[in-house]
């Protein structure tokens, strides 16, 4: 399936998962740093007080990954060297569940996301509200946000008010005169997701849907209480870092920055004259966000960036790595301040920050997250997911563990474009859009 040939605006949009029946679902999380494929069974579960909003229990029965090549901050740079890497990652994770795969849900983190609130009303005339008039307030706001050179990846209803009184979860069968509600609307660029999806489609394989990285991460990462109360779940990426705020149970802010852990080992590399490889492992193993009392003694050796046997490793003091990773690190976590102050959601999110992705394994880097956004911060693994491998259960792994969650709160979402055809009938003023939105209505 196209994305873009299911309808004018929109992408394919997940069916909701059945909650009697048992369903295999397939992610591909294309990152800058690595390439992994999940593969789950997901069986119905009885409703619990550990993780509600959870339908089904999820049990990965194939995962694979690889080194990403191809991609540069999320973005598709080498479509040859994506889809081979596309291709080994799935071709791993197939082997593992002994099944093939057709189509996968897959993360958009490049793109330009954006994030964006609409507000629409409807007049009941003091009647009851029906299902019908929900569904006439939720597409008159997900429409207003339909724009040509962007593709709406989610569009969730943040809260509706009856009257003018705000905060109103379910408005179904109350009364009232006026019908409001508040859309968050998540949108991407429309030539990044092509490229996107080309990738997938070279490897043989379709796309089912595509979530948001900050979307999917904070799906994985977050308690219910810090999704009720408001909270930033921060994915510090190789090559991107998103935000998403969520609070009372939704989705309300997404944002990314092109800074990641990538960054930080370029840094090393060209402050150290070393190899991007050596870089790479000297940030893993000696890398800190925090001075230490020893730094100054301590000597790391650094291997040349030639080939030449002669040449012998320089003897630098740990404090130097110190100082280039740190510079770094507060410039990415000043930026994200400043991204959640802007976006006004500062005091929504409150004291809670979590951090999750690969970049947020840095030693010392909690200490200096809690220091300069000035909150409460603790480290995000995935959760609620057996049969995970101990390589995969780190934060590295939050953004696929949260595509395989997606499926089951894919229902919250309205989309203006659901029906191809009718959608791009019904809007407009001319006749023709009248007997399209008749035929809306009426079918």
């Amino acid at each position: 399936m196209s994305v873009f040939g299911s309808s004018h605006f929109g992408l394919p949009r997940m069916r909701p998962l059945s909650s009697k029946r048992s369903h295999v679902v397939s992610v591909l999380d294309i990152g800058s740093t690595k390439v992994v494929c999940m593969i789950a069974r997901l069986t119905p579960r009885q409703e619990s007080q550990v993780l509600p909003g959870r339908t089904h229990n999820i049990e990965i029965i194939g995962i694979g990954h690889q080194r990403s090549r191809g991609v540069k901050s999320g973005v598709i740079a080498d479509l040859d060297a994506a889809e081979s890497v596309v291709r080994l990652a799935v071709d791993a994770a197939e082997r593992m569940a002994g099944l093939t795969v057709d189509s996968l849900i897959v993360n958009v983190s490049a793109g330009r996301l954006a994030s964006d609130v609409y507000t629409a009303t409807i007049d009941l005339g003091g009647q009851e509200v029906e299902a019908a008039d929900l569904k006439k307030v939720l597409v008159a706001a997900s429409q207003q946000s339909l724009r040509q050179d962007r593709a709406i990846l989610h569009s969730l209803p943040t809260g509706f008010s009856l009257d003018g009184e705000r905060g109103i979860r379910d408005p179904l069968a109350m009364f009232g005169d006026e019908l409001g509600v508040d859309m968050h609307v998540v949108t991407a660029e429309r030539a990044t997701l092509k490229n996107l999806e080309l990738c997938v489609n070279r490897a043989h394989l379709s796309v089912e849907g595509m979530v948001a990285t900050p979307y999917a991460s904070g799906l994985a990462a977050l308690v219910d209480d810090e999704v009720e109360l408001g909270c930033a779940a921060i994915d510090m990426g190789g090559g991107t870092t998103t935000i998403s705020v969520f609070a009372e149970g939704k989705l309300v802010h997404t944002d990314a920055i092109s800074l990641g852990g990538h960054h930080v080992t370029t840094d090393l590399a060209r402050g150290l004259s070393t190899r991007i490889e050596d870089a790479e492992r000297m940030k893993v193993v000696h890398g800190s966000a925090l001075m230490n009392s020893g730094d100054e003694r301590d000597v790391i050796s650094v291997p040349p960036i030639g080939e030449d046997d002669r040449d012998q490793p320089t003897q630098v003091p740990r404090s130097l790595v110190t100082r280039i990773v740190r510079a770094r690190i507060e410039e990415t976590l000043e930026l994200i301040r400043d991204r959640i102050q802007k976006s006004g959601f500062s005091p929504i999110v409150g004291k809670r920050v979590v951090l999750t992705g690969g970049a947020s394994q840095l030693t010392g880097l909690s200490e200096t997250a809690r220091r300069i956004l000035a909150r409460n911060v603790r480290i995000g693994r995935p959760m609620g997911v057996s049969g995970l491998p101990a390589a995969a259960k780190g934060p590295a792994f939050s953004t696929a563990v949260g595509l395989m969650i997606y499926p089951q709160v894919a229902d919250m979402e309205t989309h203006a474009s659901q029906s191809g055809l009718m959608a791009s009938l019904g809007s407009g003023n001319g006749r023709l859009a009248r007997v399209g939105q008749w035929l809306k209505e009426s079918f």
